[in-house]
């Protein structure tokens, strides 16, 4: 992973005193936890989260609300670990996202029950759990 940036440096006298500016810096449009596949794996998973919580009867406001935000702790906790100098740190940053996705797992599990998911959706957040949860086992 590269990073390459161009400044440049004012050409007046009446400017001397300012920043240097960055006029491009090329990093692929992401930061280096946008590159996790555990993190991209997340992102799917809340936007189907979103998706679902769009669809759901009224009277499931609490219910929409927790799996919001456990979806959100999972994306959250992986960009923070990924951002720690510690291993100790990085690691427990990554255990709290894996509980996370198990908790959003249980959630899905509670809304099948109740059916307010379909099948379909049900399927496709597992597996997107499942990969999250396998991914981060790993990293820990």
């Amino acid at each position: 992973m590269t990073a390459t940036a161009t400044w440049t440096w004012p050409t007046s006298v009446d400017t001397w005193h300012e920043q240097p500016q960055l006029l491009t810096a090329d990093t692929d449009g992401m930061l280096s936890f946008q590159r996790l596949d555990v993190y991209q794996r997340a992102i799917e998973f809340l936007a189907l989260v979103y998706d679902v919580v769009g669809d759901l009867p009224r009277g499931n406001a609490d219910r929409a609300d927790q799996l919001i935000r456990s979806a959100e702790s999972v994306v959250r906790n992986i960009a923070e670990g990924a951002g720690r100098w510690s291993e100790a740190d990085c690691a427990n940053r990554y255990k709290i996202a894996r509980g996370e996705a198990m908790e959003c797992a249980a959630s899905l599990d509670v809304m099948r029950l109740r059916k307010l998911i379909t099948d379909a959706r049900y399927g496709r957040g597992i597996q997107l759990l499942e990969g999250v949860v396998a991914m981060l086992t790993k990293m820990v």
